[in-house]
């Protein structure tokens, strides 16, 4: 098996999902054999939002020949990570060149796992939601978009209200009675929103 690891090993974060790693060609007279090309190991090490789960993946990337650079394409947004190149000839792989540490940026977040309406009354509904399963980041505000929508259908003005990223329910007040409401409802970082859930609720028409 090759006798050296690849030396130099740069990490180059491009966004929150995307980094090119590079290396340098190790001498020909370690590889012992055919230079079947490099492999980069690398795993998620922790979520910088949350705990992170105890189970590591690795994952592998193969890049054939003599190149000295790959991509590492759908990492995880807002999270730290831990790699190594190794050189492989036709026997097996060679050491592992020493882990290099490196951190992607935030991303946006998903959707809010969950939005639910409750309590109707005549001029007033009480929203309730749960945070994003992946906040990809520190999220920043909530932003809610309501509007009416009147018998034909119609949608009537969007009102737009931001909401604390640490507050989980709200109660709407000053509607108007028997009306139905659709609402938008998404979760923002400081990079964006994130994908948006949908719901509709009615006002009551008398108590």
């Amino acid at each position: 098996v090759p006798m050296v690891a690849p030396a130099n090993v740069q990490v180059y974060v491009i966004n929150s999902t995307l980094a090119k790693v590079h290396w340098d060609p190790v001498p020909l007279k370690s590889v012992r054999g055919h230079l079947q090309g490099y492999k980069v190991y690398y795993w998620k090490v922790q979520s910088l939002s949350r705990r992170s789960r105890r189970h590591v993946e690795k994952k592998i990337l193969t890049f054939r020949g003599n190149k000295t650079f790959g991509m590492l394409p759908g990492l995880e947004p807002y999270s730290s990570y831990k790699l190594n190149v190794r050189v492989v000839n036709g026997k097996g792989e060679g050491p592992a060149s020493p882990d290099k540490v490196f951190k992607t940026p935030e991303g946006v977040p998903s959707s809010p796992s969950f939005l639910k309406i409750t309590n109707p009354t005549l001029d007033s509904l009480t929203l309730e939601w749960g945070s994003p399963t992946h906040p990809n980041g520190v999220l920043t505000s909530y932003v809610l978009k309501f509007q009416p929508i009147n018998n034909t259908h119609e949608l009537g003005p969007l009102v737009e209200i931001r909401i604390p990223a640490n507050e989980s329910s709200l109660i709407l007040k000053n509607l108007n009675y028997s009306t139905r409401y659709k609402f938008y409802f998404n979760a923002q970082t400081s990079v964006g929103s994130g994908s948006q859930i949908t719901e509709e609720a009615v006002t009551i028409m008398d108590e």
